[in-house]
């Protein structure tokens, strides 16, 4: 019988977590440079552009005559 090959382990913040053989865990430096790469989003809700040529809802209005 051969012995079990030792796995990597690598330390969250839920816990130890093992590595799949050949994989490379994520650095925090790819972590920060995948979050600068992302599109930016609001920190709240935005109010709809609803007015002058963005508004939607004028275009559903019928003729007047």
């Amino acid at each position: 019988m051969s012995a079990a090959p030792v796995l990597e382990v690598e330390v969250t913040a839920i816990g130890k977590q093992t590595l799949v053989p050949g994989v490379a865990p994520i650095t925090p430096a790819q972590r920060l440079s995948l979050r600068a790469n992302a599109p930016m989003e609001p920190r709240k809700a935005q109010r709809p552009a609803d007015l002058g040529l963005f508004d939607t809802n004028a275009r559903n209005q019928i003729e007047m005559f």
